[in-house]
């Protein structure tokens, strides 16, 4: 009888142990919900053309002081709100700013080696380009046209590391400047080019041969030039080659859909609005779309 009560008692101090322990260390620290909220305000404000660009510098201000309150109190924990917080500072004016979002990258890959870490390089670009030193990982570009490169030290880091980072190669790099420099493939429908011809030009590798924008965008104002000529077939095989050249892409994935839905092929279109969910989760509209075609 002794025995038994023995082993009772010591099952019931082990179950409170058990559940004082789940209690303290295996409950999950949640994601800070208003600072995912004000990461997603920040990135809308950045995908709308038309807006005012002095509204959007007083909303980064006001969103750095937020976040810099929620710094001290504690109330940013996890690797996803570090790296929210530092795309805030990234977004700054000095290099006080693109510092802090240096160090709140570091801790959000200390917290989780998996994150991504090509904010990582591109704060560190900024930090240094804002010292009025070079860049080293090829993250920054000088506006106007043509495209370039901010001043870069190409001998500090290894092509390996970029991508490790998720930045493009020395090699890519050139590429992308080449494209985003060329004239558009329009011009090629002009020229009565058939889509197999200009599909043939958009896959061209070769550097100095690219003479039109086969980026991602080039690709993508190709295929909507094609839609609003009512050319709906010829868009998708478009859209079709710039999801195999950009699968990365969540942006490739939504065009890709939107001409599949628009010839009535709608499991496909969803299909494809899910990989750019997947890609994006942040991406609303590609989760409406989803609901509405459900």
């Amino acid at each position: 009888m002794k025995f038994t009560i023995v082993i009772t008692l010591t099952f019931v101090l082990a179950s409170c142990k058990m559940k004082n322990s789940k209690n303290v260390f295996t409950d999950p620290i949640m994601d800070n919900a208003e600072l995912v909220e004000i990461y997603k305000n920040d990135q809308s404000d950045r995908g709308r053309n038309n807006m005012d660009r002095n509204l959007v510098l007083k909303r980064d201000s006001l969103r750095e002081v937020r976040v810099s309150q929620l710094l001290d109190s504690n109330m940013v924990r996890t690797s996803q709100d570090y790296h929210h917080a530092a795309m805030i500072f990234q977004h700054g004016r000095d290099s006080i700013a693109y510092g802090m979002a240096v160090k709140l990258m570091r801790k959000s890959i200390e917290l989780d080696s998996t994150a991504d870490k090509w904010l990582l390089a591109a704060a560190v670009d900024r930090l240094l380009l804002s010292k009025d030193q070079p860049q080293i990982y090829g993250t920054q570009y000088q506006n106007g046209k043509p495209i370039q490169l901010a001043k870069m030290d190409t001998s500090k880091v290894s092509d390996s590391e970029r991508i490790n980072y998720g930045v493009r190669t020395l090699r890519q790099q050139r590429k992308f400047i080449k494209q985003r420099n060329g004239k558009q493939l329009s011009e090629l429908l002009a020229q009565g080019k058939s889509i197999e011809e200009i599909i043939e030009i958009i896959k061209l590798d070769d550097i100095d041969k690219i003479e039109y924008n086969t980026s991602e965008f080039g690709i993508t104002f190709l295929a909507y030039d094609l839609m609003n000529q009512n050319k709906y077939e010829e868009a998708l095989k478009i859209c079709k080659v710039n999801t195999e050249l950009y699968p990365e892409r969540y942006n490739t994935w939504a065009y890709y859909g939107d001409c599949l839905l628009a010839l009535g092929m709608k499991e496909k279109g969803i299909n494809a609005y899910k990989k750019s969910l997947e890609l994006n989760p942040d991406n609303k509209s590609a989760q409406k779309v989803i609901n509405e075609n459900k």
